[in-house]
């Protein structure tokens, strides 16, 4: 598995490297195809934010979904703790839910079950800057201003909206963007007020009308 630790507005010292190389190998328990983990550590210099001033970003890159955790505290040290609970709890999450779907995937006939379908050739993914590699992020300055735009590109497949609630979850993120399997067309669950969550949904056969 590949540890890729990168600093964002500071440097990361070596000892602290290693450190993240000891802590992370956890992970491998939980996720052994983990084909590679993104460690993003960053500083707020203001002074009013001392207390969340360091911030530590985990990504697991896996054949299955992105899971994704980050935590912010006046170390990195403990930043990196809380992100990796995080993250751990979250791998454990996504083990449990393989486990109940290859149980009940055993429990349907064999004449029920689905036939795999073939995936259709997709181009591979561009930005105005060029090709990119799924899951990593490319920051570009907008025109002559000081806004940065960070842009990521994740291969899409059809899922139900139940599925992207929960890989919205293993990401930790308000929202989550997907293909829904009922109507293949793209739509995005986000989070509401307490435990509702929302769905907005996009017909692309709409055509421009002059």
């Amino acid at each position: 598995m590949e540890i890729a630790v990168t600093g964002r507005q500071r440097d990361v010292s070596a000892k602290f490297r290693d450190h993240v190389e000891s802590k992370v190998t956890k992970i491998e328990q939980l996720a052994p195809r983990a084909q590679r983990v993104d460690v993003l550590v960053s500083h707020e210099a203001n002074p009013r934010q001392a207390e969340t001033s360091d911030r530590v970003e985990l990504t697991v890159i896996d054949k299955g979904p992105v899971v994704r955790a980050e935590a912010s505290a006046s170390d990195p040290y403990v930043a990196l703790d809380l992100a990796l609970d995080k993250l751990l709890e979250r791998l454990r999450r996504a083990r449990d839910r393989r486990k109940d779907h290859r149980s009940a995937a055993r429990r349907v006939p064999e004449a029920a079950a689905p036939q795999p379908s073939v995936p259709a050739e997709v181009p591979e993914p561009q930005t105005e800057s060029g090709p990119v590699v799924l899951g990593e992020a490319v920051e570009t300055v907008l025109g002559d201003s000081p806004v940065v735009i960070r842009e990521k590109v994740y291969p899409a497949r059809p899922m139900t909206i139940d599925d992207a609630l929960y890989e919205m979850e293993l990401v930790g993120h308000p929202f989550f963007l997907f293909i829904d399997a009922e109507t293949n067309q793209p739509a995005v669950v986000y989070s509401r007020r307490g435990w509702t969550y929302g769905v907005i949904k996009l017909d692309s056969t709409v055509t421009a009308t002059v």
